[in-house]
């Protein structure tokens, strides 16, 4: 219903193109091709960025199914969502209750670029879901979980 993969493989490789492009820069100006050293600042390269995507696709990814949502690390049955609340005033003076919540994941908080979400659960608890396509995932959850959205001046 709703997938964030939280990154992409196709940053892998940047780094190595980025290399290719210098060697044949190298091959045409005739100044000497760098043969290990480009080779190895590409393996470098690639290898740094394939650890970040792997763990953002671990730690910064959102999928909805029919029964659950998982953000990062952490999976919610959707049974246990109560209600959607409504999504906070960025220009208030005083955060809602849910906007100093629990982010769900493993994370301290939501992760950067991402738009947290405020879910009450049916234990009377109160925890973040987040997405970078927080209105996407919204929607998405207010179609999973009928009768869970929020009127906007219900924040409680």
């Amino acid at each position: 219903m709703f997938a964030e993969p939280g990154g992409s493989w196709r940053l892998v490789a940047v780094g190595p193109v980025l290399c290719l492009v210098v060697l044949i820069g190298d091959l045409f100006f005739g100044a000497g091709v760098h043969w290990l050293a480009l080779t190895v600042c590409a393996a470098l390269l690639a290898g740094l960025v394939a650890l970040q995507v792997a763990a953002a696709r671990q730690h910064a990814s959102v999928t909805l199914t029919d029964t659950d949502l998982r953000c990062g690390t952490e999976t919610l049955a959707l049974a246990e969502i109560e209600e959607i609340l409504p999504a906070g005033d960025p220009f208030a003076a005083d955060l809602e209750p849910w906007e100093t919540a629990r982010a769900l994941g493993e994370l301290s908080g939501v992760p950067k670029r991402r738009t947290g979400i405020g879910l009450r659960l049916r234990d009377g608890g109160i925890v973040r879901a987040w997405a970078r396509d927080g209105d996407g995932l919204r929607a998405a959850l207010e179609r999973a979980v009928p009768g869970a959205a929020a009127d906007e001046g219900s924040g409680r």
